[in-house]
């Protein structure tokens, strides 16, 4: 790679910075450097939208945050973008120049740089499931297998099942398991289309009793529903359960997130309205609205956020807001499936902001850390990751 390239490179990743809203007065003089080489190269990133109107906007933003930055060493929220959704759109295309972490406590000491040990099986995520019948058979669901029984098919990457409604009361119940690795897309028989993530089950019926009560099960993990509407089904109403609780919904959109080693259930309203209940109170979930179910207390607790964050797992992205270095290797443990151990656990703390792209070597985002100086060195066994 030459010094062009070099530069280049870094350019995108400090505009990444710039555009998840976390920077400081350093980082800030080094993008205007940055800008104008940039500029005299004649290589703008088209992902960024009209290059004269976005540099203009972007250099007197940056300009105006040095001069009113009286505290160089805290991080300064500068917004590029009014609309977030813009914005997220904006990050989610530059994401795929290079991956991007923001650490939000800059001034460190220098750390040395050293080179990293390298012997892993650890490989990127993908669309795999098992599939457990009703009569308790398993069958391996990946990319590339084709499979078809009774009511249900799947090309490997999605399980549909069709639409064939009954009035029996002798429901078979299916059980789709995601192993760490994995995602899958999953069509059930009344069009509800649900979304898993890695180290996920979720139990459902193979069809729907008409005019009785939707109900499925997220047993572990995370899920995002796009529920078929009531009205298209005789007012049958579509419920998930976890943990004693039930969330109610009439056609709506949703994400669920309950892995059994974090302390909380959170249910996230994206679109149309959900009733939690537990422990015989009833909660009205409006969109941005986020419920946090705290196991150990049993209480709930509500909470507006940016759904964005949170759903962006379905979307092929990860999205980090202010979260702990070692909640970031949980998530990416799971996509990607490892196990990670920090020898210098005073780095375990340290937060972070950014996108990262699910498609991203797990090599490249270790490196990227070490880049920042965050971490000083990280090695492979096989799939366990040590970080010091």
């Amino acid at each position: 790679m030459d010094n062009s390239d070099m530069n280049n490179k870094f350019f995108r990743r400090l505009i990444e910075r710039y555009l998840d809203g976390e920077t400081t007065a350093d980082e800030l003089k080094l993008l205007v450097n940055y800008y104008e080489s940039f500029q005299k190269e004649n290589k703008w990133v088209e992902a960024l939208g009209p290059e004269d109107v976005i540099k203009e906007r972007m250099l007197v933003n940056i300009l105006e945050a040095i001069k009113d930055d009286e505290e160089p060493k805290q991080p300064k929220v500068i917004t590029l973008f009014r609309s977030a959704y813009v914005k997220y759109a904006v990050a989610a295309s530059i994401v795929a120049f290079v991956a991007t972490f923001v650490f939000i406590n800059l001034d460190r000491d220098s750390v040395v740089q050293e080179e990293a040990i390298v012997n892993t099986s650890i490989e990127v995520g993908t669309n795999k499931a098992i599939l457990t019948r009703g009569d308790g058979s398993n069958v391996t669901l990946e990319k590339g297998e084709q499979i078809a029984f009774d009511n249900v098919e799947s090309n490997g990457e999605a399980l549909i099942y069709n639409d064939k409604p009954t009035n029996t009361k002798e429901i078979a119940y299916n059980y789709l398991t995601i192993p760490r690795g994995g995602q899958f897309f999953v069509k059930l028989s009344d069009g509800t289309q649900v979304w898993l993530n890695s180290e996920t089950k979720l139990k459902y019926p193979e069809v729907f009793v008409d005019g009785e009560k939707r109900m499925v099960e997220l047993l572990y993990g995370e899920a995002y529903f796009d529920v078929s509407p009531s009205t298209a089904h005789k007012g049958s109403r579509f419920t998930v359960t976890n943990h004693n609780h039930e969330i109610e919904v009439l056609g709506t959109e949703f994400n669920v997130k309950a892995y059994n080693n974090e302390p909380n259930i959170l249910t996230t309203l994206v679109e149309g309205k959900v009733k939690i209940k537990y422990q015989g109170k009833d909660h009205m979930l409006l969109p941005n609205q986020q419920s946090v179910l705290d196991r150990s207390t049993n209480t709930i607790t509500f909470n507006t956020v940016n759904v964005f964050n949170v759903i962006s797992w379905k979307e092929g992205l990860f999205s980090f807001n202010n979260i702990t270095l070692k909640e970031v290797m949980v998530v990416l443990s799971r996509w990607y499936d490892f196990d990670v151990e920090f020898k210098n656990k005073a780095i375990e703390n340290e937060l972070f902001v950014g996108t990262l792209g699910k498609q991203e070597k797990i090599e490249d985002i270790l490196q990227n850390l070490k880049e920042l100086g965050i971490i000083k060195k990280y090695e492979f066994n096989d799939k366990n990751i040590i970080i010091e």
